[in-house]
């Protein structure tokens, strides 16, 4: 039988003491019409345990377990035909929120009833609230910030184990060399997969965004250890500039592609003036400038304080740095003014305005500008396939 995460349900019930003066409870996993009870043993760990004769029904605890989030084998007892399965407490705090917010519920009832429990419950609910970071199988990231930049890089010197981490990734929906880089062993020296802030953005963009619910919970669970390592590289100081970091990355990225342009109204402030910009359309398309560059058109058609243009920022890549810039051009200071305001309204940025030699106007935007923009859905696609493409 092959199941599905959606729709799982998780639940408890029957709290008792053993024979041997243990907490007891059952819980029950069920997803699809198949469903499989549990006992909970509150000893010095929390212990799950589940027993049959038939393998089958092994078989089906463990793949409901695996659809928990918790990876557990099925074992045979001795020569005999009964068959088990076990998880205690750092393997089932890696398991997803609701089955450790129903072992919680019972750790706390249990507390509530047994000083025995009441002593030990304070670490286990610790982790079970904020789940085992390391997670079984999943590779240990070092994060930290390099010069203002968020690093998130796992380190070996098995150019095996490299390659597993990377595939790792590729299946959570990243792509080597876009969103993660690789550089394989050499000479005794470790090797590296190091996860670009695109990469955790992008992730945190399918979480949301993914194709289906499979992709998203994928991506979902990876961000959320990602958060979990970058909040224990703090070492409990609060505030923490390497969690802040991580978060406003994954914010960013769970907001692209989240508004619409078509119909966005906004009053917007700009050195003690106000204006009133109304969006009346948008989009993007790619571009080949003369020197064969590959560049991003954004078109927006706008209305600001009623008055109706066309505006048009192209973006390419410059320099040895490949860095990101935009620009358009206009003759007059009230146009200039205008698609200032376009921009700063629509991106949260304030571009750059100089005059050039030849009396024209030029407006500057860089890659935030690009961010910006990659918050609403006529625009998302097209830049993320451009970043893509013009990338080293």
């Amino acid at each position: 039988m092959k199941l599905g995460a959606e729709g799982l349900n998780i639940s408890w019930e029957g709290l008792r003491r053993t024979e041997k003066g243990h907490v007891a409870a059952d819980l029950t996993i069920s997803v699809g019409g198949a469903a499989v009870k549990y006992n909970v043993y509150l000893r010095n760990d929390i212990l799950l345990h589940f027993a049959s004769s038939d393998r089958s029904r092994a078989e089906l605890a463990a793949q409901l377990l695996k659809l928990a989030g918790v990876s557990a084998e099925v074992r045979r007892k001795g020569s005999r035909d009964e068959w088990y399965i076990v998880a205690t407490t750092d393997k089932l705090a890696a398991g997803r929120k609701e089955l450790r917010d129903a072992l919680a519920n019972i750790v706390r009832e249990a507390a509530a009833r047994s000083r025995v429990v009441a002593d030990k419950a304070e670490g286990w609910l610790e982790k079970l609230e904020r789940g085992l970071t390391l997670r079984e199988g999943w590779p240990k990231y070092n994060i930290q910030l390099t010069e203002g930049a968020l690093v998130v890089r796992y380190r070996s010197t098995d150019p095996d184990r490299i390659e597993q981490v990377a595939q790792w990734l590729e299946k959570r929906g990243l792509k080597r060399g876009v969103h993660f880089s690789v550089k394989m062993p050499e000479g005794g020296k470790a090797g590296y997969v190091s996860i670009l802030s695109e990469g955790l953005a992008y992730a945190a963009y399918l979480s949301v965004h993914g194709k289906d619910e499979q992709q998203r919970r994928l991506a979902a669970d990876f961000v959320e250890y990602i958060l979990k390592r970058a909040k224990e590289a703090c070492g409990g100081a609060e505030p923490c500039a390497v969690y802040e970091k991580a978060e406003k990355i994954v914010e960013e990225g769970k907001a692209w592609g989240s508004m619409k342009l078509k119909g966005f109204v906004k009053e917007f402030e700009v050195d003690g003036r106000k204006y009133v910009v109304n969006v009346i359309d948008g989009g993007a398309k790619f571009d080949v400038g003369r020197s064969g560059k590959k560049l991003l058109r954004i078109r927006i058609t706008a209305e600001v304080d009623g008055i109706r243009r066309e505006y048009a920022i192209t973006f390419g890549r410059y320099g040895k740095l490949n860095a990101v810039k935009g620009f358009t051009y206009v003759s007059e200071e009230t146009d200039a003014e205008r698609v200032a305001v376009v921009i700063e309204t629509l991106t949260g940025v304030k571009p750059k305005i100089r005059r050039r030699s030849d009396g024209t106007i030029e407006i500057v935007c860089g890659r935030e500008h690009l961010e910006g923009f990659r918050r609403y859905a006529e625009l998302a696609d097209a830049v993320e396939k451009w970043l893509e493409e013009t990338g080293r």
